[in-house]
């Protein structure tokens, strides 16, 4: 459905205007349906992405910098997302042996079997895209990857 539409708005600045307001929009309409894949779970997109992140580290732990800086909602409190996956059971953590000041995050047993359930939800995330081809996702790709330099 066109933007105009969906807000109820059919007056930009100007294309570029129109374009950050699509981006914005459209960003929250995705996390809307990943919230409510992930409901079933009892996990947020935030604590997913940790564990996605920490999964491909597997077997090696990952400091909570480094979740910092790869997580894709830089505004996120890495440490406060740390110790709920903690307490829910899907991750550890511990004092580097090397440098005490860091602590050390490993995805647990748990986290990895809950990330293979998630995985099995794959075709049903992919379907959010349905109305585009692969093709023109891959466009969409490149054009945002451009965008950004």
């Amino acid at each position: 459905m066109k933007l105009e539409k969906e807000i109820k708005q059919s007056k930009f600045r100007n294309e570029f205007h129109k374009l950050a307001v699509n981006i914005f929009y459209s960003y929250s309409w995705l996390l809307n349906l990943q919230t409510n894949l992930f409901k079933n779970f009892n996990i947020t997109s935030n604590q997913y992405n940790i564990l996605r992140i920490l999964r491909g580290q597997y077997p090696n732990a990952a400091t909570v910098n480094l979740l910092r800086e790869r997580m894709i909602d830089k505004m996120s409190d890495a440490s406060r997302l740390v110790e709920r996956l903690r307490q829910k059971g899907l991750v550890k953590r511990g004092l580097c042996k090397s440098d005490r000041r860091r602590v050390d995050v490993i995805i647990t047993e748990k986290g990895l079997n809950l990330l293979k359930e998630i995985d099995q939800l794959n075709k049903k995330y992919d379907a959010f895209f349905k109305n585009l081809t692969e093709s023109e996702a891959e466009t969409l790709n490149k054009l945002l990857d451009k965008m950004r330099g």
